[in-house]
């Protein structure tokens, strides 16, 4: 299969699944859990720092008792220090859906992973495996001549150079290995977000608040983090000698904990560090859940209701949808 072929196993796999999306913060967690219960459906995380061993507290990862009884799947399947990769994500979501469905139960996916619901809904393209040879060496290039790479792909593919900051290094790298390999720049291969959706969007749900009130809840869990123990989490990490791999230690608020531990700054700086970080890391998820209204996602208004009465109202519009466009 070439390398601009789409994938499309997604469509069968993931086409009578329902999704239940919005910012950090938003209660996705326990609505989740309260309507899969409701409707005796099985919970698949949609968060990509969730999967990650180790990393609780600070990913907001769902107690035993949060989870209430109901089952949930793709928390905690690889250790930190590696790279799990959005493909691997996919194959094995496709596993614990087919899994599920074998039992008779539904599969409600739960999170706030912009990439990862992109690409249940669209699919992704094939692209070739990892050169370490020539990753190596462009990391070489721009050690010794910083912003080169950017230069470098400015030259064979604009478009994407516009996307990327010059010192996201990880991201330029990947670029110009795939455009060296195939010849075929990366922005070409990454269409499929202009294409038809392959599972049908109004099957995803997203939980939304007014900005002031969904920010004094990010700084509120944010807080609540830190009194749970996010520093020593943090601690024992570092503890056990590991070291957070390429996508781990993209995770909000883990080298801020770091930080405080080394001395170079005090937990209340950290802990407004982290609320900033994540409030900007909410707006970048507000402007991928309107692209996605605009095609047939379901807003659910969260304002002044209670986790009851949202679960009520989220398993009525998932029956509404069985009813209106079948499994």
């Amino acid at each position: 299969m070439t390398a601009t072929s789409r994938t499309e196993p997604q469509k069968s796999a993931f086409s009578s699944c329902f999704f239940l999306s919005g910012a950090t913060a938003s209660g996705k967690t326990a609505l989740g859990a309260l309507a899969a219960k409701t409707i005796d459906a099985e919970v698949v995380s949609l968060d990509s720092m969730a999967i990650y061993r180790g990393m609780d507290i600070g990913t907001a990862k769902p107690t035993l008792e949060e989870r209430g009884g109901t089952p949930h799947h793709m928390f905690d399947v690889a250790d930190p220090t590696r790279e799990y990769s959005l493909v691997e994500y996919l194959k094995a979501a496709e596993k614990v859906v087919s899994e599920i469905e074998g039992r008779g139960k539904r599969a409600l996916f739960v999170g706030g992973s912009p990439l990862y619901l992109k690409a249940i809904l669209f699919g992704i393209f094939e692209s070739p495996q990892a050169d370490p040879t020539l990753r190596d060496a462009l990391r070489r290039r721009e050690e010794n001549e910083p912003g080169t790479l950017w230069r470098e792909l400015n030259s064979v593919d604009p478009t994407a150079a516009a996307r990327l900051h010059p010192n996201d290094v990880k991201r330029l790298v990947r670029a110009l290995e795939v455009f060296k390999l195939t010849g075929v720049p990366i922005s070409e291969q990454q269409t499929q977000f202009d294409a038809e959706p392959l599972v049908d969007p109004r099957r995803v749900f997203i939980l939304t608040w007014p900005r002031e009130e969904l920010y004094r809840r990010i700084n509120r869990r944010v807080q609540t983090m830190v009194e749970d123990g996010f520093l020593d989490e943090v601690r024992r990490l570092a503890e056990s000698g590991v070291e957070l791999g390429p996508t781990a230690s993209k995770a909000v608020g883990y080298r801020e904990m770091a930080a405080v531990l080394r001395g170079e700054q005090t937990i209340d700086e950290a802990i407004e560090r982290v609320s900033q970080a994540t409030r900007n890391f909410a707006k970048r998820q507000e402007t991928w859940f309107r692209s996605l209204v605009k095609i047939g996602a379901q807003r659910i208004d969260a304002e002044h209701k209670t986790v009851e009465a949202l679960a009520e109202e989220l398993v009525a519009a998932f029956k509404a949808l069985d009813r209106n466009i079948g499994l």
